[in-house]
């Protein structure tokens, strides 16, 4: 037994009943005196809590003979130096190890420290660029410092009265429609040869999209990403008759034969920009913080729609030539195209949805996953088929307006090859695909309600944007490397 004051053996050993500690009864009565305590601990003992330890027999413990001379206590010191020198070392190294982990974690905490400095100043600095950033809402620019909108615009009352007239007027007809006499057939378009193949001036390649004059007048508007902008192409002479610069050169991501004589084209700068008989007459520069990345125009050629990277769908008033409402997504927008009865207005999306707003209210409707990044989608003429293809994929996958849940899905096109472009045909019965590996057209028998490929003689055009001609008898594709190339019947 040893002291656990000491830690010698006790001569009057004494036990604590409250702890079963053995101490010196001299020692411990004397702690008691000056603390009142037990040592180590924080409760009250009184001597009374002590109990004497009596060895059996009376025999008092001898001397330990290890200290009776010299040579053993010097031992004894030697001892005990060196227990002093190996404890010295021990705190030494392990203040020298504290030392570096004090070290490291300061280090740690001054970099953490600037990091959140760093991001702290930039994510100010985006707030405050965002907050500069303005949308344009008419012709007019906005004044300085006025915030983005965030929240839908309802088109005017005059704007409004257009769109419900031309849906009571084309619906009502729709139903009612016939193939128009003279229309291609099924086996003419298998039968298409390759008319023109025509190289695009330069300045305007690589080329982004080509439009074509919907009263068949015989030309066709082509963007291009060059300094020349926009060439407009004559299908008889097979060649660019003229080029319009536009907007200093930017390049143009998207163009549109909105009318007659009207074309609206848009910008990577985010501009829109409508020209008439090759001059400009109306400007929106701040149309979109962005790129321009589609464009479309309402049945009723009153109205037309762009959408950009910004994520923002504006509609215009074409006549007037400024914006009259909007619309905001959640993701950015890679494509659009309106219902042919004129009441919706589809687009695509980087988060590969096609979403489906009210036009008159700027409301989304409903929407549809494709899984990854929209490429192009476009309204098929019976009013309840919208057709999209995503970036990368070889599929087209056909939606029904009219169904929900799985059903939704109403075909899926295994084209064999990367779609870029699609375009139907005034009748609904052909779909038209373009991308680099070619064109193919995709037919809809309405009598057996069935689809089948037509074999084009001409399929290994390529093309990154696709429009079907006059009662669908030719094709007019252009490529990103510059070609214009016409399809069709060849006249005998």
């Amino acid at each position: 037994m040893l002291c656990a004051i000491s830690g010698e053996a006790p001569e009057v050993p004494v036990v604590s009943k409250k702890t079963g500690a053995v101490y010196e009864k001299r020692l411990i009565e004397k702690y008691i005196e000056e603390h009142g305590k037990e040592p180590g601990t924080d409760d009250e003992l009184d001597v009374e809590d002590l109990l004497e330890l009596k060895p059996v027999g009376g025999i008092v413990r001898p001397r330990p003979p290890t200290l009776t001379s010299i040579p053993a206590l010097l031992a004894t010191f030697q001892n005990e130096w060196d227990a002093l020198a190996l404890e010295t070392y021990t705190l030494q190294q392990q203040l020298s190890q504290t030392r570096m982990e004090l070290a490291t974690a300061l280090y740690q905490h001054d970099a953490a420290i600037r990091v959140i400095a760093r991001l702290t100043k930039e994510r100010d600095e985006a707030r405050d660029s965002l907050s500069r950033v303005t949308v344009v809402s008419s012709s007019a620019a906005p004044a300085a410092g006025e915030s983005m909108a965030v929240d839908s615009e309802e088109l005017p009352e005059e704007l409004a009265a257009v769109v419900d007239e031309t849906t009571a007027k084309l619906s009502k007809s729709r139903k009612k429609r016939a193939t128009p006499k003279g229309w291609a057939s099924a086996s003419s378009i298998a039968s298409f040869e390759q008319l023109a193949s025509d190289d695009l001036p330069a300045g305007i390649a690589p080329a982004t999209a080509i439009s074509l004059e919907a009263t068949g007048s015989g030309y066709a508007a082509v963007a291009g990403l060059g300094s020349a902008g926009l060439g407009i192409y004559s299908i008889a002479a097979h060649k660019v008759e003229r080029t319009i610069p536009v907007d200093n050169g930017a390049p143009v991501t998207a163009a549109l034969w909105a009318t007659q004589t009207k074309i609206v084209v848009g910008t990577s700068k985010g501009a829109i920009k409508v020209y008439e008989a090759g001059a400009e007459v109306a400007s929106l520069p701040g149309a979109h913080a962005g790129a321009v990345t589609g464009l479309a125009v309402h049945p009723s050629g009153r109205i037309f729609a762009s959408v950009g990277v910004d994520k923002t769908i504006c509609l215009y008033d074409l006549d007037a030539g400024k914006s009259v409402s909007r619309a905001h997504s959640s993701s950015s927008l890679t494509s659009v195209s309106f219902h042919p009865d004129g009441h919706l207005l589809g687009v695509g999306t980087t988060a590969g949805d096609v979403q489906v707003y009210l036009v008159k209210t700027g409301d989304l409707a409903t929407t549809f996953s494709l899984g990854a990044p929209v490429q192009a989608l476009a309204f098929s003429e019976n009013g309840y088929w919208i057709a999209a293809t995503a970036k990368g994929q070889t599929t087209v996958t056909i939606f029904d307006l009219r169904k929900e849940g799985d059903a939704v899905v109403a075909k899926t096109l295994d084209v064999g090859s990367a779609v870029l472009s699609l375009a139907w045909d005034y009748s609904g019965q052909y779909l038209a695909t373009g991308g680099p590996s070619g064109v193919t057209v995709q037919h809809y028998a309405k009598s057996s309600k069935k689809w089948a490929e037509s074999a084009l003689a001409a399929s290994a055009t390529p093309a990154v944007s696709v429009q079907w001609g006059p009662e669908a008898k030719q094709l007019l594709a252009v490529s990103t490397d510059g070609i214009v190339s016409v399809v069709g019947i060849k006249e005998e």
